[in-house]
């Protein structure tokens, strides 16, 4: 089961590939040096493509680790600028590999909304930009809106 994207390229072929490519950049910014534990991790947050809490990363992982080295590496890719955390509705934090995405075409509104599946557990940016107002005299720093329901993948 594999869908066309664009001129006959493969839409699996290229997800791998732009994982691939995500996690060795990852691995050039890392500030720290690498163990098993952290590139584990990294690996499960560049393949999925979406942010995770730190929960969903534990199920997942398939070295030896506990729950405390997971935040420790989570909160340390945070300080890096490898990823960043997402807070919902449910009180947990996700993280996301953070995607600098340069090009017009592909870049997100700074004002965007996320989407957290009650499934599978995962937050994704939408596209979708935030329009909102404020009354006067008030200053809005930083917005987090987040939509709660079953992804496209789950719900398929």
């Amino acid at each position: 089961m594999s869908k066309s994207f664009g001129k006959g390229v493969n839409y699996f072929y290229y997800c791998n590939n732009v994982a691939l490519i995500l996690l060795q950049i990852c691995r050039i910014n890392m500030k720290r040096r690498n163990t098993t534990s952290k590139e584990a991790v990294l690996s499960i947050l560049t393949t999925t493509g979406k942010a995770m809490s730190q929960d969903a990363i534990e199920n997942r992982i398939d070295v030896d680790v506990d729950r405390a080295t997971i935040y420790r590496i989570l909160s340390r890719f945070c300080e890096d600028g490898i990823v960043h955390k997402v807070m919902a509705d449910d009180g947990k934090q996700y993280f996301a590999v953070c995607m600098k995405c340069h090009g017009k075409k592909n870049k997100l509104p700074n004002n965007h909304f996320h989407f957290r599946c009650t499934n599978c557990q995962t937050i994704e940016c939408l596209p979708a930009l935030v329009n909102f107002s404020v009354p006067k005299g008030y200053h809005v720093d930083r917005l987090n809106c987040v939509l709660v329901g079953t992804c496209k993948d789950c719900a398929s």
